[in-house]
């Protein structure tokens, strides 16, 4: 497994597993603690799996809890998505910063997405699964929603030709300049 610092948020962890193929199939570690923890430094606690299905155009995010911030072990197993992390802490010299990746069944590519950063993603391929460990309960009453296009952010979603589809909460979405964030 190889775990490096992305480029423009040290703090978002990009992470590829080793994955062993041939004619059959394959296999790979999708976590283990402990290798986790001596590459990383990080020993999270994951108390929540979540796998959504999402049809091509479906975004989703900017998402984060305020309260009870979740930590996030993200990936694709089937598909392909285009994921995106910004920095939500004020203290931070990256706030308001984003940083995207595509993830896919193909490359196996994994995030960790610290708590104090909001997460979306955009589906590229027909649909994918997105499966993803959080070490904090989902709580509604504290989730906040960063809008997905907000131009003082300006994510370079990669979206020309798809029939985007929100969700009516993420219509809602604040600009940066009106979202509470993190210290």
């Amino acid at each position: 497994m190889n775990i490096s610092p992305s480029p423009l948020l040290p703090d978002v962890l990009v992470i590829e597993p080793r994955v062993f193929g041939d004619a059959r199939g394959f296999f790979f570690e999708s976590f283990n603690a402990r290798v986790f923890g001596n590459l990383s430094g990080l020993h999270p606690q994951f108390v929540q799996d979540n796998h959504s299905r999402s049809a091509r155009g479906v975004l989703r995010g900017l998402h984060y809890q305020i309260r009870q911030p979740q930590g996030k072990l993200v990936r694709v197993v089937r598909g392909t998505v285009f994921d995106v992390a910004v920095d939500l802490r004020r203290s931070s010299p990256t706030f308001g910063r984003w940083a995207g990746w595509e993830l896919s069944e193909d490359n196996h590519r994994q995030l960790w997405i610290p708590p104090g950063f909001g997460h979306g993603f955009v589906v590229l391929s027909e649909s994918a699964d997105f499966l993803y460990k959080t070490t904090d309960y989902y709580a509604p009453e504290h989730e906040r929603c960063l809008r997905w296009n907000d131009p003082s952010v300006r994510v370079q979603w990669p979206v020309d030709g798809l029939d985007l589809k929100l969700s009516e909460k993420d219509q809602r979405g604040l600009p940066l300049a009106d979202c509470e964030c993190f210290e």
